[in-house]
């Protein structure tokens, strides 16, 4: 349905142009799925309502590649012109964002801001003995990675009409440039101070679409501006696609479960469990997770577990909190800082999952240990008083508030202090104290 929209508006352009609104979105942060999916929506509905063109306010650090992909993708389907300004000064476009950049119809800088360093960082984080990795065979993977980033970023610019040579430097030596920089270099087309500015520049502008010239108003400024904000799904998604929430609602769903497996018929905190599971796993789905990482935790809750029933002297314990430890720190496949689970959470985490578990753990095998305190179970070791003589044939006993019938094995004068021993029939078979 969005290409059979996409067309039909590529056809019209020359009509539409003349006259409509301009749509403005924002992207800040980590580029992630919501990014990409509140940026192809936008544009959706820019070209639903006739927009004479799509401007992308940016500050970002960077982020996933595959969802710069398919704003990449994006911006090449666009109908109408798509330009990108990185804004306001003091933002960046860094990684990920030099590539959107690139892409664009037209691109424009604040003062104050910069581009650049966009070199890969390779996945399969973690690397040597936990990562399952070599040193070699991880080089000739960044290697590859780069090769393959430097291929994608000059076919990018060279679509574009950009510095083609100036984009394999920022992917291979990491360079970063200034607004002015940019501009002298041929990296974007201009620079505005804000919206209005930018607007002013664009006014008359004419773009190669599909192999069709599509001639912006001169009147741009004039044009009724429509600045969309993410809807809630896609700031819930892009709140589920922080690495850092994801893994605490994983270790979340580790505690509900393990709290109703040694509570059975709690219900509430095994429901709960796995609801947090599911959003963990939900997304996990948007971002590169390794799941030996997942077995990894799961292994030291286990180690855990067994460090409160066997005596090992602490090795259990301590075995537990390392595959704790590898398996948060691996659990993200890639070691881009940007996606990895920071540290600061990882290690409050594990410390306080152990305290957790052992804790509750040792609470639950104290439970277990300890005499019934209901039932008929319940009245054996009480003391009380023998009401009569107490033989092997029967007497009558002050017990815990009542009087019981009893037996002994030996004969107990009345007025003797006796312990209940054990419970048969309603009859308690009692000894002296």
């Amino acid at each position: 349905m969005k290409k059979i929209t996409v067309f039909f508006a590529s056809l019209c352009l020359p009509f539409l142009l003349h006259g409509g609104v301009i749509y403005n979105v924002r992207l800040d942060g980590i580029i992630n799925p919501a990014s990409s999916r509140y940026i192809e929506n936008s544009l959706e509905l820019a070209v639903k309502d006739s927009a004479v063109c799509f401007i992308l306010e940016m500050d970002t650090p960077g982020g996933l590649m595959t969802a710069m992909k398919d704003i990449i993708k994006t911006e090449f389907n666009s109908p109408i012109p798509f330009i990108v300004y990185i804004s306001p000064s003091g933002a960046q476009a860094a990684s990920a964002g030099v590539f959107i950049t690139l892409a664009s119809h037209y691109a424009a800088m604040a003062p104050g801001t910069n581009i650049g360093a966009a070199h890969p960082v390779p996945a399969g984080g973690g690397g040597g003995i936990f990562g399952g990795q070599s040193q070699d065979s991880l080089n000739i993977m960044g290697e590859k990675t780069e090769n393959d980033a430097v291929s994608y970023i000059r076919s990018l610019a060279e679509k574009t009409g950009r510095n083609a040579n100036w984009a394999e430097d920022a992917v291979r030596k990491s360079v970063s440039i200034t607004a002015n920089e940019a501009v002298a270099l041929h990296v974007v087309d201009t620079i505005a101070t804000d919206l209005t500015s930018l607007l002013n520049i664009l006014g008359g502008k004419t773009f190669q679409i599909s192999g069709k010239p599509v001639t912006l108003p001169e009147n741009l400024p004039d044009q009724q501006v429509i600045h969309r904000e993410m809807s809630w799904t896609d700031r819930l998604l892009d709140v589920f696609s922080n690495p850092n929430i994801a893994y605490i609602f994983l270790m979340l769903g580790f505690y509900g479960l393990f709290f109703e497996i040694t509570h059975p018929g709690s219900v509430f905190p095994g429901a709960l469990g796995v609801l947090f599971l599911l959003i963990a796993f939900f997304s996990f789905q948007m971002l590169p997770v390794n799941y030996a990482g997942i077995a990894l935790i799961l292994f030291g809750i286990i180690l855990l577990i067994l460090e409160v029933n066997i005596v090992s002297f602490g090795l259990l314990t301590i075995g537990g909190l390392a595959a704790m430890l590898i398996g948060s720190t691996m659990l993200i496949d890639s070691p881009d800082p940007l996606i990895q689970i920071s540290k600061g959470i990882i290690y409050p985490v594990v410390i306080l999952t152990a305290l957790f578990i052992i804790v509750v753990v040792r609470l639950v095998i104290k439970a277990m240990k300890n005499r019934p305190m209901t039932g008929f179970e319940g009245l054996t070791g009480l003391k009380g008083t023998a009401e009569t003589e107490i033989t092997s044939l029967g007497g009558t006993v002050f017990v815990n508030g009542e009087i019981w019938k009893a037996v002994s094995d030996e004969p107990l004068p009345k007025g003797t202090s006796i312990e209940v021993i054990d419970v048969h029939n309603m009859i308690l078979k009692v000894k002296k104290v």
